[in-house]
């Protein structure tokens, strides 16, 4: 539960600081989709989840089955077929994960080349998702994720910056022309 620091300022000659009760061994992680439809307004689906075993040699990320969920939950709710396009977490890629995806007729997947953070929408959310957290010392991890949903859901009501997340790719949205018979 470090804080991340934005800008601060102290008295000339001394050094800011900003106090922490001491190192929490709990760990949390977040998923998300970043949805993107031409004609409506774009969407952040996320899912936040504690760590609750990972000292003990538990998993310290999500499950396959976990996106599983988020994706069912994100079919759901955006009532139509997803276009995945997925980095390359070794998650994504697992074999129960890729027949899971094979087997719904909703879902088609493409996974961007290694290496290209750069053209993940996704990335522009978890650098905006920071700022809510700046130069906060957390009081206990229910603080923590109080902030981070607050956090996720100013973004998650605000369709022009998911939407500038998308910009920041180069990436376009295109969808087939339909021919006049």
């Amino acid at each position: 539960m470090t804080p991340p620091t934005s800008r601060t300022w102290a008295k000339r000659g001394h050094t800011p600081v900003i106090k922490v009760r001491g190192r929490s061994q709990r760990r949390y992680s977040i998923a998300a989709l970043t949805c993107y439809k031409p004609g409506e307004r774009s969407r952040l689906i996320y899912r936040p989840k504690r760590h609750a075993d990972h000292k003990q040699g538990g998993r310290r990320s999500f499950t396959w089955t976990e996106y599983r969920d988020l994706l069912t939950a994100a079919h759901q709710q955006l009532g139509g077929p997803i276009v995945l396009i997925w980095d390359n977490l070794n998650v994504h890629k697992d074999r129960r994960m890729r027949a899971f995806i094979d087997a719904q007729d909703w879902i088609t997947a493409f996974h961007l080349p290694p290496y290209a953070p750069d053209l993940n929408p996704v990335e522009g959310i978890w650098s905006l998702r920071r700022s809510s957290q700046a130069n906060t010392a957390f009081t206990d991890p229910e603080h923590l994720i109080r902030v981070l949903r607050r956090g996720l859901r100013q973004i998650q009501y605000r369709s022009n910056v998911i939407d500038g997340c998308l910009a920041e790719t180069r990436l376009k949205l295109t969808t087939p022309q339909l021919q006049a018979q």
